[in-house]
């Protein structure tokens, strides 16, 4: 007879409960919704060596090669500034996709003939829900930015003037060329006087084509057979 205390039963259960599983779901509005990544990392090295980037064209064929790599998210390679950012699923990420390290990103480049190991860098974790999945599907609320020359807060504060000046705008702009329009109907009457598709032109059948049009054959004239295939 088994005397161990109900407890140590379930064991195993309350291990589970504390370790640390990969939860790939979000919840947005009360639905739960699936996502690839969640933490990643964004590095950027400065001070590339431009004779090693060779060109600007040349920098957007390593941007592509970039690209294709299966960890990496985004990549962008700036030849004027000698910047390179990437995206990229480090080998610490809490995920199921394909990983890297940045030593093997370094490793990436030396093959292409850039050295990144004595570049300075800076590294962050990038949240892929946060800056690209939600920068994707809701633009409003990460997109907006105050115009030039302006701070976020002098722009709350001037926005809702702004937006409606620009409104008043829009339909004065929309009022002024319906007069132009009406004014002009009025003195071209002969312009408007058929609607268009009365007096576009009408695609010719492959007879019409064959026998020149709806003309029926003159009187006393010869006509002739059409063998076809």
């Amino acid at each position: 007879m088994d005397h161990r205390e109900i407890n140590d039963v379930n064991a195993y259960e309350k291990d589970l409960k504390n370790e640390d599983v990969y939860d790939e779901y979000v919840t947005i509005d009360g639905k739960r919704f699936r996502i690839p990544y969640k933490i990643v990392k964004e590095v950027t090295f400065n001070d590339v060596k431009k004779e090693e980037l060779i060109s600007i064209e040349n920098a957007g064929r390593l941007q592509y090669r970039l690209m294709l790599l299966e960890p990496v998210l985004r990549a962008k390679v700036e030849f004027t500034k000698g910047k390179i950012t990437v995206v990229y699923n480090p080998k610490t990420a809490n995920n199921r996709k394909e990983k890297m390290s940045r030593e093997e990103l370094a490793a990436f480049f030396a093959k292409e003939g850039v050295n990144v190991s004595n570049c300075p860098l800076t590294e962050r974790d990038f949240d892929y829900f946060v800056e690209m999945y939600t920068y994707q599907f809701d633009p409003p609320s990460i997109r907006e930015r105050p115009p030039y020359g302006y701070t976020a807060a002098e722009w709350q504060n001037m926005k809702e003037d702004y937006n409606k000046k620009m409104q008043l705008s829009k339909e004065k702009s929309r009022t002024k060329f319906e007069d132009w329009q009406n004014e002009y109907a009025m003195e071209h009457p002969d312009v408007l006087q058929e609607h268009i598709k009365n007096t576009a032109p009408k695609k010719q059948t492959l007879k019409e084509k064959i026998f020149g049009g709806k003309k029926g054959k003159k009187k006393n004239e010869k006509g002739f057979w059409f063998h076809g295939v």
